[in-house]
């Protein structure tokens, strides 16, 4: 895997949280919240990013049932990840992400004692943890 920018998401039909990474560094940060349902303005959104960052690959959380099966989320997160490589013509990763929205949340309230976590940090931090999982997944077989 070469040098670059890598933006990942997180992805549920009313939100998308963003993180971005750099493979060099392999290190993932919370990034952006999309919060639209409508398709053209989600991928608006996602233009934005993608001329500001300049990735060179996309990854794509995919929501699977506890015990590994596949659920109507996961139909869903499969068609966005192939509208991002058909229209952006980018390599998209798909890393399983159970439970990244609940360990985000976890995670946030740790850190910041028992205030409410708002749901643009939840979303991105697990836009992020998905990030990070692809990163140290992809270190794993390089190592191999």
């Amino acid at each position: 895997m070469g040098a670059g920018t890598v933006l990942a998401f997180d992805f549920g039909t009313k939100r998308l949280g963003v993180a971005v990474g750099e493979t060099a560094l392999r290190l993932a940060h919370p990034l952006a919240l999309i919060a639209t349902e409508q398709t053209e303005a989600r991928f608006a959104a996602v233009a934005r990013l993608l001329a500001e960052w300049q990735p060179g690959q996309l990854v794509v959380g995919l929501p699977l049932a506890e015990d590994g099966t596949p659920q109507e989320s996961t139909r869903r997160a499969r068609r966005f990840a192939n509208q991002l490589e058909g229209r952006y013509r980018l390599p998209v990763a798909l890393v399983d992400e159970r439970y990244t929205t609940a360990d985000a949340e976890s995670g946030l309230r740790a850190a910041g004692g028992r205030r409410a976590v708002s749901r643009k940090q939840a979303d991105s931090a697990a836009a992020q943890l998905i990030l990070q999982q692809w990163f140290d997944e992809t270190r794993l077989s390089a190592d191999k």
